[in-house]
């Protein structure tokens, strides 16, 4: 039976991990949407001003690159890709240095690949160095260092990335911002009459199998790759929200333990 919603303790979730994707930071042309931007960044600040602990790991750095190198859309190749990542990388840390710091807050940003977190001693250092910052009241922005990151060695998107990020910084709540309000019985893009679903208390066959395909044109993501960090997350004993990007200021809500989007409950607190 389906819980009925998150259970209260949630309501007072110290470190939060939040996903940007590209939808949410850039228009279909691969440039900035300075209006939501600018929102995202003003209710982060404050969410940090109430003492919360925020990491974010911010997808974009290609789909800016994209938009400022004027390519006509996400290359295919390789050294394309990874030159676009380092154009637009600059941009994107550009904009965050820029817009935190007019609410008084510093940030710090940190390149990964999946090698950084499979090495034990790697691993390690990234978490005391993410443990360091929030000691210092910084805000981590973590991303994908997709300039070297190849095949072999790319998390392949970073909803998985968060995901793995929760995990190893103990977060409390894992938020995945999306250009979609939740998981749906159906993809509400096509399907008008699917209805979303507000609580997973369990990631069965039934649940992946709602999975539809690819995002955005920019991006990487998409339902499964979500579905893919639920089950890292929800293994790990955190939480997990996804809620649609396009309106920040629901973050509040989320961490009240509203319900909001859909949430996917941690081991062990499936049967609330």
């Amino acid at each position: 039976m389906r819980p009925e919603g998150p259970p209260k303790e949630l309501k007072q979730a110290m470190r939060i991990v939040i996903k940007v994707g590209t939808s949410t930071l850039a228009h279909a042309t691969g440039r900035l949407n300075i209006r939501l931007v600018e929102e995202l960044i003003k209710v982060l600040s404050d969410l940090k001003n109430a003492g919360e602990e925020i990491i974010l790991v911010s997808s974009g750095a290609i789909g800016m690159g994209v938009g400022k190198l004027l390519l006509p859309a996400r290359p295919e190749d390789m050294p394309t890709r990874q030159a676009a990542a380092a154009v637009g990388q600059c941009e994107l840390m550009y904009v965050y240095d820029r817009q935190f710091t007019e609410h008084n807050h510093t940030v710090a940003q940190i390149l990964l690949t999946a090698e950084d977190l499979e090495d034990e001693s790697r691993r390690r250092n990234f978490e005391n160095t993410v443990f360091r910052l929030l000691e210092l009241k910084a805000l981590p922005i973590l991303n994908e260092n997709d300039t070297v990151a190849t095949e072999e060695i790319a998390f392949g998107d970073n909803d998985t990335l968060a995901a793995r990020v929760a995990k190893y910084v103990q977060a409390d709540l894992l938020i995945l911002l999306s250009d979609i309000d939740g998981l749906f019985t159906a993809d509400p893009h096509t399907h008008p009459e699917a209805e979303r679903i507000p609580v997973v208390a369990n990631i069965t066959p039934e649940i992946e199998a709602l999975a539809g395909g690819k995002g955005s044109a920019l991006g990487t993501g998409g339902m499964a790759t979500k579905l893919r960090a639920a089950k890292i997350a929800t293994a790990a004993g955190v939480d997990m929200v996804i809620a649609n990007g396009a309106r920040p200021a629901e973050l509040y809500d989320i961490v009240d333990g509203a319900e909001v989007g859909t949430r996917f409950l941690a081991a062990g607190r499936n049967s609330i």
